[in-house]
């Protein structure tokens, strides 16, 4: 079912605190009120902090672009999110090195064939988070060592954030851009 849950919000149809909460994300790094913000504009309050720290894990991380959208990639494949992945997708080929096969492979929920130390490092530490909760020793430490402590919490965050951007986004069901194939298939 496509039926958007929570249509966007005309400036008309703003109080003051939308519109200036709306004012504020889209004067920053996202440049407008898309994805998953119309659907939080619905709860300004919840916007607001929201989108701190999406701003924060997106744009001010300690981790490098790619393996944040490495990170984001994976949550959008574990929660089946298609305007997630369609979005970061988009992001991870315009805006960072990450190859074309390890985005294939994360899109069909295969495990990536050829990593570097720091994307594979990246990869095993978020499967762990989403299939067991944590990563195993092995990987804590791997990462802990490459990115240290201030990049193992930036990860956490970013599975956890990515995570409610795709409940979020499932539950409200933005339409994709028409003609836009679904990019990933149901989990079986």
């Amino acid at each position: 079912m496509s039926t958007e849950r929570f249509p966007a919000l005309t400036p008309e149809q703003m109080s003051p605190r939308q519109k200036e909460i709306a004012d504020l994300i889209a004067g920053g790094p996202r440049g407008g009120i898309r994805g998953p913000f119309i659907a939080f504009m619905h709860h300004p309050e919840l916007a607001n902090l929201v989108q701190q720290l999406g701003e924060h894990l997106r744009f001010k991380s300690t981790l490098p672009p790619a393996l944040i959208e490495l990170a984001i990639l994976i949550a959008a494949r574990h929660w089946t999110c298609q305007y997630e992945w369609f979005a970061h997708e988009r992001v991870a080929r315009n805006s960072t090195d990450l190859p074309d096969a390890i985005i294939r492979a994360i899109q069909l929920g295969q495990i990536p064939g050829e990593m570097d130390a720091d994307q594979r490092t990246v990869h095993d530490f978020v499967v762990g988070v989403f299939k067991y909760g944590a990563p195993n020793d092995a990987v804590h430490d791997a990462m802990a060592t490459r990115f240290g402590r201030q990049g193992v919490l930036d990860l956490l965050a970013t599975c956890g954030y990515y995570s409610l951007i795709a409940m979020v986004l499932n539950t409200a069901r933005p339409a994709l851009p028409e003609g836009t194939v679904p990019p990933l298939r149901e989990k079986l």
